[in-house]
């Protein structure tokens, strides 16, 4: 366990890995809010499918190699949903960043950090795992 992982045992988890297109961000924001209503948070389900959207659309936009997957893994605790998406550019670290009124992109890391109670980066040799846990409840 990393330190910056919460010392809450995980209860229910998933793991699983997405090709690099964009449809795959679709389908890992889907399955997400399913299975955190299944697991009977559904009163979150909306505020994990938003973060595991941008998410995994950062991954896809800013981390993803040809040929190389990104990984989305969920994990339930006593007190908090923790998502993390890994991918294989570690030299690409995410950053918040100022955003003009007009300007399209921008906003992921802003609406993660509001969503969440706390999020952060772990690197890795090769890649980088950008993770937010939200709370339950």
């Amino acid at each position: 366990m990393d330190a910056q992982r919460s010392a809450a045992p995980v209860v229910r988890e998933d793991r699983l890995h997405y090709t690099p297109y964009p449809g795959s961000v679709r389908l890992a924001r889907r399955r997400a809010a399913r299975l955190v209503t299944e697991w009977g948070h559904g009163s979150i389900a909306d505020d994990v499918a938003l973060t595991v959207s941008e998410l995994a659309g950062n991954a896809l936009l800013h981390g993803c190699l040809p040929g190389r997957y990104f990984r989305v893994h969920l994990m339930l605790t006593t007190s908090a949903l923790r998502i993390e998406v890994t991918d294989p550019r570690g030299e690409r670290q995410p950053r918040q960043r100022e955003v003009a009124d007009g300007e399209m992109y921008g906003r992921g890391l802003l609406i993660v950090d509001h969503l969440a109670a706390r999020w952060g980066v772990i690197p890795h040799t090769v890649g980088k795992t950008v993770w937010a846990e939200l709370p339950l409840g």
